[in-house]
């Protein structure tokens, strides 16, 4: 899975806004705010990414149990599978 195109992370104001571009602002009229973890996961997804790349990522990055960085990935993919922003 990635993320569509259309859709970019930028830093405004200290905060992590995802935003649509060029066509996707038509049916996509709103912004998403990621935390610190949120933004790093959406970088991983500019790539080709499994669920397990992601969680080996994430433990790799942050000090965090196996069992939180699952719950958190599987969290976060859903949340973008429901926004419709992964391919």
């Amino acid at each position: 899975m990635k993320i569509k195109n259309g859709f970019v992370l930028r830093s405004v104001g200290g905060h992590s806004i995802v935003v649509p571009v060029g066509a996707q602002t038509i049916d996509f009229n709103c912004m998403i705010t990621l935390n610190e973890t949120g933004a790093f996961l959406w970088q991983q997804l500019q790539s080709e990414r499994s669920s397990q790349e992601l969680i080996e990522a994430l433990l790799a990055e942050y000090e965090v149990e196996t069992a939180v960085a699952e719950v958190d990935v599987a969290r976060f993919v859903e949340k973008l599978q429901q926004a419709e922003l992964l391919v």
